[in-house]
Formats: C-alpha cells, structure tokens, sequence
C-alpha cells in the first residue's frame, strides 16, 4: 500500500496514482468508442444503428452512474481507514455492498428488459432505431451486475491508494472488447455470421465477465477483504448508505441532463442523434481521462481528511487543477488538429458529419471547465461531502442545464444548443464547488 505523507504531494506521485487510475478510466469511454466507431461502419443502416448504440448506451451509463456511486462511497471510506490506521475494522464491508448492489442491479435489469420498447419510445427513437435500441439493450445490460462488482472493488483498491490493478483489469477487458467488436458485429466468413448491432453488445458482455473474474480474484489475493457473507451489519452501512443515496440522487439529476440531451436531439432526427452519439462519446473518453486527476483527489483527500491534513489538501486540490487544465489543453488541441478527420472514424455519412462538425468545437472549448468540475467532484467524493455534490447537481441541472436548453431549443438551435446547454450546466457544477471548497476548505487549519 502507498502512503503519501507530507503537505505537498509530489508531481511524481500525483502521477503514480493518476496514469493507472487514468487508463483504468478511458477504457469504459473506450469500449463505447470502439463499438460507436465499428457499429457506425456497418453497411446495414449504419446511421441508424449508430443513433440506437447512442440511445441505448446513454441509457445504460446513466444507470450505472446512478448504481455505481457506492463505488466513489466505499472508496472515501476505505481511504478514510487507511489515513486513521485501522483498516482491519472494514473486513465484512465490501462483501455486504457487493450483495446489495447485485441484486438491486438484476432488478432493475429485469424491470427494464421488459419495458425496453416503452423506454426508448420515451427518447423519441421509432422504426429501425428503435428495433435496434432494443436489441442492444437487451444483451448489453446483462453486464450491469457484472460492472457494479467490478467497480465496488476498483473502490475498494483505489480506497488503498492502488490504482495499478484497477488499470490491469482495464486493459483486458478493453482489449478483449476490440477483438469481440470485429470479430461479432462483421463476422468471420465460414464461421461467425455478421450480428450487426447485437455483435457490439456481446462483445461488451463478455468482456466484463473477464474483467469481473480478474477483479475476485485480485480482491482475494493482494486485499485484507473476502467475499464472506454475514448476516451482522457492518456499523459503517449506515454512513455508506447514506453517502450512496445523496450520490444516488445527484445522478438521478445527471440522467435528467443526459435523458433531455438525447431525447431532443433524437427529435430533430437521426443524423443529429447519430451525431450527439460521436460528440458524446469524445466528451466521456475527455472526462475519464481527466477524471484520472479527480481520482486521485478522491483517493488522497479522503486519507488526509482521516489524518486531518488540511493543508496538504488545500495544496493538493490547486496542484490537480492546474494538471486537469493542461491535460484537457493538450487533448483539445490534438482534436483541434484532427478536427476534419475525427468524425469519420465513426461515419462515412455525409449529413451526420457536417453536423458533427457544426458543434464539435464547443465540446472541446468547454474541456478546462469540465477539468476543474471533474476534479472537485473527486475530491468532495474522497471527502464524503454527498449532501454538496446533490445540491450542486440539482442546481446545476433545473437552474442551468433545463432552462438553457428550452431557450435554445426555442430559437431551432438544434445540437448547438444542447452543447451550449452542457457548457452552462459545467460552469455551474465547476463554479459552485469551487466557491465552497474556497468558503470552507480553505478556513481550516492543519
């Protein structure tokens, strides 16, 4: 296990804990990419299967946004015991979460299997975009149990300062996905049939049953903790419970965002959801690969906050924003660069890529804003300050996203005006943690 003691964390060892936690992060963003990009390359109604892998994929993140916050709660726990010194204490907690978050996942699988049809209805897709949707989503969130495990015990290791499985785990399961990808959704002639869309989600399957057997087995061999089942409440469920549904309900209002975003773009017809799908999907890959930084703010902010180091967090937090800003400068300046080629790597459609092409700038200017909110959301995670992040979502979605995006809309703004839209609800989310990181953080004393 890394200890980091000290007022200042060093650049070297924000970036030991940061480049593994990065890798681990872009691969989830990765897999979507990969099955966009392959998906959108069919010959078969690419444009509408790209618009339905958007839907549908939208949906399932959003989801496990909402079910994986245990894993940002079980993290800021297990760092918090690790800065005190007794993680011993913890033993039965990762086991009882595990269980709890499997079946509330295979519930909410079998509710949304059956209404599948109703629920992409609701974002507006019909015809083959609809079929599709649900095609994809039948098979793909098969793994939403599958990924809640996987990330419980990421939380569980980034809890203890490593970041080093988590990323190895990563890695297979994105490298496994790729191959899948073609081998599924094109075939192998004489001995895979092509399976187009339901290719893309098989292949997302069974990646994450490699990545879950990798992560038991790791939990087992270099953790204190097993998967022993009790019947005793551990005293911290309550803490964890409590943490977990303020996270629970901050990402409801994310889904919100992510619901309306999709949901007019879908409306304005199938060449802009296809192109929300690619903008989309660049947007998650920055935030993953800045939210590297923000796990690393997670991580060693909850340790100094058991060590009542408050200095060294106040030093830690200037130092992760000002390397999530350069980091998010470099990224936008390579698309800048690329910026006519990017959007053929996921279509060869004409409509879509000049609409593509009309609003990608935003995504990419608004990327130093999204750097300092990604990093405060971590830091106030490792923190366990939920009750803050809460509020400042809601605000951040039904004070500035929604109305945003109804004027927008008003004035047929189309896809501009989602993306002008986000670019407020970040400003939001960024400038409120900012304000009371400075208002509280900042007063107290080592």
């Amino acid at each position: 296990m890394q200890q980091i003691k000290g007022q200042k964390v060093s650049f070297q060892q924000i970036n030991k804990l940061a480049i593994p936690s990065i890798i681990a992060g872009i691969s989830e963003p990765l897999l979507s990419i990969v099955d966009t990009a392959v998906v959108g390359n069919i010959q078969e109604n690419p444009t509408e299967a790209l618009a339905a892998v958007g839907i549908a994929g939208s949906f399932i993140a959003a989801i496990f946004w909402v079910l994986g916050q245990t894993r940002a709660a079980i993290s800021a726990i297990v760092a918090q015991y690790v800065g005190e010194k007794r993680l011993e204490k913890l033993q039965s907690l990762p086991s009882q979460i595990i269980c709890f978050n499997l079946l509330i996942s295979l519930g909410i699988y079998l509710l949304t299997f059956f209404l599948a049809q109703q629920i992409f209805s609701v974002y507006n897709a019909e015809g083959l975009v609809l079929t599709y949707a649900v095609d994809y989503y039948k098979i793909r969130a098969l793994g939403l149990p599958l990924s809640l495990f996987i990330f419980t015990i990421f939380g569980v290791f980034t809890g203890m300062q490593n970041t080093f499985y988590p990323m190895m785990i990563s890695i297979a399961g994105a490298l496994l996905n790729v191959i899948l990808d073609f081998l599924f959704v094109y075939g192998v002639e004489g001995f895979i049939l092509p399976m187009h869309v339901k290719g893309a989600a098989y292949a997302s399957l069974i990646s994450q049953g490699l990545m879950a057997i990798l992560a038991l087995r790791l939990l087992y061999k270099k953790t204190p903790f097993k998967l022993n089942i009790t019947f005793q409440f551990h005293p911290e469920l309550k803490r964890m419970f409590g943490l977990s549904l303020n996270l629970f309900l901050r990402a409801l209002a994310l889904h919100i965002t992510m619901y309306f975003a999709n949901s007019y773009a879908t409306s304005y017809g199938a060449a802009y959801i296809a192109a929300q799908t690619i903008c989309f999907q660049i947007w998650l890959f920055f935030a993953f690969f800045i939210d590297g930084y923000a796990s690393v703010g997670s991580i060693i902010s909850g340790k100094q906050k058991g060590e009542k180091n408050f200095l060294g967090l106040q030093v830690l937090v200037k130092d992760l924003n000002r390397y999530a800003i350069i980091v998010s400068l470099i990224l936008a300046f390579f698309c800048f660069l690329g910026y006519n080629s990017i959007g053929k790597i996921f279509t060869s459609n004409a409509q879509v890529l000049e609409v593509f092409t009309s609003v990608f700038w935003l995504v990419l200017l608004t990327q130093p804003i999204n750097a300092i909110a990604f990093v405060y959301d971590g830091v106030f995670k490792g923190l366990a300050e939920a009750v803050v992040l809460r509020n400042t979502l809601f605000i951040a979605t039904f004070i500035g996203f929604l109305p945003s995006l109804l004027f927008c809309n008003q004035y047929d703004l189309k896809l501009t005006g989602i993306w002008v839209a986000f670019a407020i609800w970040m400003c939001f989310r960024s400038g409120i943690l900012f304000f009371y990181f400075n208002r509280i953080y900042l007063l107290k004393k080592r």
